[in-house]
């Protein structure tokens, strides 16, 4: 997974090949071959995404932290 802050864009390598076109789902850009068997996904305004998954990661280390019974 990569984020460039430049263009606010996360990119998600699912497979190698050749990319025909893009699928777009909201913020999603699936991109896929011949086939449609997705390649490439991009989440557009990445920013967001990674704040949130920030936030619960951050919140799962705060639970894990706190002891169970008290």
């Amino acid at each position: 997974m990569h984020y460039d802050p430049e263009s606010n864009l996360i990119s998600l390598e699912i497979a190698a090949g050749k990319i025909d076109h893009v699928v777009e789902l909201g913020n999603f850009l699936i991109h896929v071959n011949k086939n449609r068997t997705p390649l490439l996904l991009e989440i557009l305004d990445g920013g967001k995404f990674v704040s949130q998954l920030t936030k619960a990661e951050g919140k799962k280390l705060i639970e894990s932290s706190i002891p169970v019974g008290n």
